[in-house]
């Protein structure tokens, strides 16, 4: 198998070229080549020399994800369907605002958290996202669209915290000065709630922000929409949340996914305010996308404005995630279920 390059850190592709016995300064440009200029070819690096170029296509692959189908929403939402070098396939979503780029990227193929409401779960976990497959959404995105990408969601297929050593990795290659050079502060990563890993990334020194999908403000609730809840209760949760804004100083956002008859009631918006009570957090209501097969119906408009005003009563910051790209099967694990059951016909076409 060809070693995967754009994987290696500044360091570790320091060391391969030289047991190449090259000179540092070509893995400086062979790094930038992959991350700064978005590279997918070893040809298009015409400051190598040939001989150079040729060696390390026969030892090495640059090219992680390459998008294969792509559905732009009414609202200017993009949706990409990512198909990796084996042949399976995630999501990742461009989001326009009018302060920058956001693009949601995926972790994993597929899922092991079980979520009752989530497209990304169906058919379980296959295996994690190696540096560069991350990596490439959004290179790719950015090679497609032409557009600078300045924020970062780790929020689509899979659970960040489950490829732990390659997520982390990827971070800090994505805010590398030598590559895209993104701010951590502009990076999101989102977890089911796995405590344990929590508590380590608190000791990253990172400046990244955590969002817990929390869903419930108490257990009996939340193991019946999430699984994973068996294993990790709210109490802990909350606790390994305090312990991370102590160790990083960095506020947490809780996402609530708003489903109607099971989290959406003023009583159950009491308790949570009652939970999150001094926390430095934020609190995100998501109306949900409804997903065929799965959990539940969005709550109404009527009750999710109702359950903002009853947390703010309450001195919780909360907002109501703006909605985008509903019209191109919004929910994350949508577009990549529909392409299990059938070949993709659809020309990928830039703008």
């Amino acid at each position: 198998m060809k070693t995967d390059l754009k994987s290696f850190d500044s360091k570790e592709l320091n060391t391969f070229i030289a047991d190449m016995g090259q000179k540092a300064f070509r893995s400086k440009q062979i790094y930038q080549w992959m991350h700064k200029q978005l590279a997918c070819s070893f040809e298009e690096m015409t400051n190598l020399s040939k001989e150079l170029r040729e060696k390390l296509a026969d030892e090495a692959v640059i090219c992680g994800a390459k998008a294969v189908k792509r559905q732009v929403s009414s609202d200017g939402t993009n949706k990409f369907l990512m198909e990796l070098s084996d042949g399976n396939h995630v999501e990742s979503v461009l989001m326009k605002y009018k302060h920058g780029n956001s693009v949601c990227i995926s972790t994993q193929a597929g899922c092991r958290m079980g979520c009752r409401f989530c497209a990304s779960t169906v058919g379980g976990l296959i295996r994690n996202l190696r540096v560069s497959e991350m990596l490439d959404q959004i290179y790719e995105i950015q090679r497609i669209t032409g557009e600078r990408v300045s924020n970062v969601i780790l929020m689509g297929i899979g659970e960040p915290l489950d490829n732990y050593e390659n997520v982390v990795k990827m971070i800090r290659m994505l805010s590398d000065e030598q590559g895209l050079n993104i701010s951590q502060r502009n990076i999101t990563l989102s977890t089911c709630g796995l405590t344990e890993k929590m508590r380590q990334l608190a000791g990253e020194n990172l400046t990244i922000t955590l969002a817990v999908s929390l869903h419930a403000p108490n257990d009996r609730i939340r193991r019946e929409m999430m699984p994973v809840a068996g294993r990790y209760t709210i109490d802990e949760i909350i606790d390994a949340c305090k312990y991370y804004i102590k160790k990083t100083g960095r506020r947490v956002t809780f996402e609530y996914s708003m489903v109607e008859g099971k989290n959406d009631s003023p009583a159950e918006a009491k308790e949570l305010s009652r939970l999150l009570h001094g926390l430095n957090c934020h609190v995100n209501l998501i109306p949900l996308n409804p997903v065929e097969g799965r959990m539940g119906q969005r709550s109404m408009r009527e009750r999710i404005e109702e359950f903002k005003l009853i947390l703010e009563k309450y001195h919780i910051n909360v907002t109501i995630r703006r909605e985008m790209g509903r019209d191109i099967d919004a929910a994350c694990g949508q577009l990549r279920n529909k392409n299990e059951g059938g070949k993709l016909h659809e020309s990928l076409c830039k703008d």
